[in-house]
């Protein structure tokens, strides 16, 4: 077992351009934003990205780095539709695959099995058939005979997640209301990164909280980040609520002034920027 420790930059060196990528939370929840602020730092681009999107996603199409997003949805929940991401779409930066919810999960899922699809009856009779043409269905070779979404599997290159607290194994708690699946990205990824607001001890990982708790397994994690306010400005409960007055800040600036204001300097600069306005 080896310390799997480094920095956000480190992580970001073994991303390629044209990696399909993985990024967990939900929404504006428990976003790894040090990561993606460290990505949008780089010069990493034409990805293809899959996400239950945030401001991960209106960032990095705002930028320019994306050449095709999976998604169920773009949003920063209290702000129904993230407005960077909804300009870039507008005109036209990026391929979009838009999919039911529940069938993005199950393509998570036949990807950490390593299977090339599973069935679900999400979609059927909606008009996800009809906007993506290549999905197929399949039919029950039992009785029933019932037709299910053949889901393809959402197999990634890498997986950039963020949780709570880590140890230097690769072990991933969290300690919020939900897991949002970020175990899922992990292990339908060839290599996943794991951003933290605090690393600890192993034996201080059940301290804190039930072993059910622990999400992330050490064998499907590459690297382990420590990444105090590494979520922000989305929410990482119970450590901190979602920054509403920056959210609202970054949803109504240009992006080429957010982006000069706040993601010019490393992460330092980036928590100093934001330490100075609240």
């Amino acid at each position: 077992m080896s310390d799997k420790t480094m920095t956000a930059e480190e992580a970001v060196s073994r991303l390629e351009s044209g990696m399909t990528l993985g990024i967990g939370g939900w929404g504006s929840r428990r976003k790894p934003m040090a990561l993606v602020r460290a990505l949008l730092r780089s010069d990493v681009g034409d990805l293809t990205v899959v996400s239950y999107g945030g401001p991960d996603v209106g960032m990095l199409a705002a930028a320019g780095r994306i050449r095709r997003l999976v998604t169920a949805f773009v949003t920063l929940d209290s702000i129904p539709l993230e407005p960077h991401y909804r300009a870039a779409r507008e005109r036209g930066a990026f391929e979009l695959t838009e999919v039911d919810e529940a069938m993005f999960m199950w393509g998570l899922r036949a990807a950490a099995h390593r299977m090339p699809f599973l069935p679900v009856r999400a979609g059927l009779g909606s008009d996800v058939m009809r906007v993506n043409p290549g999905l197929r269905t399949v039919t029950s070779p039992y009785e029933d005979g019932e037709t299910f979404v053949a889901m393809p599997a959402l197999r990634l290159d890498a997986a950039l997640v963020h949780v709570n607290r880590a140890d230097r194994l690769g072990n991933g708690q969290y300690l919020g209301p939900d897991p949002y699946f970020d175990d899922l990205f992990c292990e339908a990824a060839d290599a996943a990164y794991v951003s933290c607001e605090r690393v600890v001890d192993t034996a201080e990982l059940t301290k804190e909280a039930a072993p059910q708790s622990l999400l992330l397994k050490r064998h499907t994690v590459t690297g382990v980040v420590e990444a105090p306010n590494g979520a922000h400005f989305t929410s990482c409960a119970p450590d901190y609520g979602r920054d509403e007055a920056f959210q609202k800040r970054y949803a109504t600036t240009a992006w080429p002034q957010f982006a000069a204001r706040y993601l010019a300097g490393d992460e330092r600069a980036y928590q100093s920027a934001v330490g100075e306005e609240t």
